[in-house]
């Protein structure tokens, strides 16, 4: 018998956000998160995504052992705003048992109902910068910051329980010896130009904050089409530029502006945390903060996390000019591997951005949904 049980307490909380660890404890690819972090991003009083939006916790025990756990999530912008009934879910891990998995999504889909939802879909995260997705295949590479990973029969459960595939995201990577300078450096000159672009680079964290939140408002101006997409709002804004923006380098952070200044195109490139975030094992005291700093300035290979282009430039060979800037950098640090965070399967848009790079699909993930 499976009991459901929803997190009251600050200590339930710890115990919702360590249960991967001990699940995941003989993975070698599962990447731990900070486990602060992870309190702070379920704090109502710290994370602003909660003034839009609410979240519930859930553990799931069986013979008074824990064995799973689930956040249901509703995000007010969208099913308001946006008029998308949807019941977020995410967080969502389970032992290999199907009645473990079935009860957590009854749970959902409970909440779901009795707030007039139209259907479920996850794994979710409050917005278009957290998680996304059930890893569906590349078990056997290394995860990273910025994704979930997830043992393979987690895909199996999903679909035992009439939850059907909703959107599909493939995961890339490319050596930096795929990069021929050739490809760009002349169009680059050409498109800056023809438009009266010019880069911005970064040598200073202090130099990007005054910014970032031209950065986040053209993320969202570029991303508003996409059908899962909600925007960032002003307290958000504020939020990600003091967790996130201190932990990037600051050249690999590359802005494209007109002739006025304004912003027209960003790009976010982060170093690999994984093999740090697996030494630290959740804490950044005594050593984790160390492992993370020394993987900040030695790392040899880098995310692509973000890349934003303004409607009016997009398809104008913007892309040369934050390749070509990028390609100065990487060569300048030795980097060896480029891996791409999760993208729409279906965007070809971006797909025919990579294509001279000869990317390798390694990973690819989904989410789920099921109708109320």
């Amino acid at each position: 018998m499976v009991s459901i049980k929803e997190v009251v307490s600050k200590d339930e909380l710890k115990t919702f956000v360590k249960f991967p660890f001990a699940l995941y404890k003989d993975s070698p690819y599962w990447v731990p998160p900070i486990i602060s972090d992870e309190l702070e991003t379920f704090d109502e009083k710290k994370n602003p995504a909660f003034k839009n939006a609410q979240a519930q916790f859930f553990l799931a025990y069986k013979n008074n052992v824990l064995v799973g756990r689930v956040a249901a999530i509703i995000n007010h912008l969208e099913v308001g705003e946006q008029n998308v009934k949807k019941m977020r879910f995410g967080w969502l891990d389970f032992i290999d048992d199907l009645e473990v998995s079935q009860a957590l999504f009854e749970k959902v889909l409970e909440i779901g109902k009795n707030n007039g939802l139209e259907f479920m879909e996850g794994p979710v995260g409050f917005n278009n910068l957290d998680k996304v997705g059930v890893l569906t295949e590349g078990f056997d590479h290394l995860g990273s910051m910025v994704t979930w990973y997830n043992f393979p029969y987690y895909p199996e459960h999903y679909e035992k329980w009439g939850l059907t595939k909703e959107k599909g995201y493939v995961e890339n990577k490319f050596p930096t010896s795929n990069a021929d300078p050739s490809l760009f450096t002349k169009l680059n000159n050409i498109v800056k130009r023809r438009f009266g672009l010019r880069e911005i680079n970064f040598n200073k964290t202090e130099e990007v904050l005054p910014l970032a939140d031209k950065m986040f408002d053209l993320f969202n101006e570029t991303y508003s089409k996409l059908s899962s997409f909600v925007p960032i709002t002003e307290e958000q804004k504020a939020y990600f530029k003091k967790k996130y923006i201190s932990f990037i380098n600051p050249e690999y952070i590359k802005f494209i502006v007109d002739k006025n200044d304004d912003l027209v195109a960003f790009a976010i490139v982060m170093p690999s945390f994984s093999r740090a975030l697996q030494k630290a094992k959740g804490k950044l005291f005594p050593f984790g903060l160390l492992h993370l700093l020394k993987a900040k300035r030695t790392s040899k290979d880098v995310f692509f996390y973000l890349i934003g282009i303004h409607p009016e430039y997009q398809n104008k060979g913007v892309t040369a000019i934050i390749f070509n800037e990028y390609y100065k950098t990487f060569q300048k640090k030795g980097i060896d591997m480029c891996y791409r965070t999760p993208e729409l399967e279906d965007n070809i848009a971006i797909r025919q951005m990579w294509k001279h790079f000869d990317p390798v699909i390694y990973k690819r993930r989904c989410t789920y949904k099921k109708f109320l």
